[in-house]
């Protein structure tokens, strides 16, 4: 639990960081420190998602042959 807790801190002071020095503004890099990783959750659900039917066919047409 602590790694991800370390990893989700460094997600978003990186986020907060390239925002803040792109932009100059702390109210845009707070707010793509708390929106960047929020999307890419959902981002990322929705990938593991597909790829989990993708796995499912391709075992299907291994036990069909």
């Amino acid at each position: 639990m602590l790694k991800t807790i370390t990893f989700a801190v460094m997600h978003f002071s990186i986020a907060f960081a390239l925002a803040y020095l792109i932009t100059g503004s702390l109210v845009v890099g707070g707010l793509l420190a708390i929106i960047e990783p929020a999307v890419n959750t959902v981002g990322y659900s929705i990938h593991e998602r597909v790829w989990k039917r993708i796995e499912n066919r391709q075992e299907s047409s291994l036990q069909l042959a």
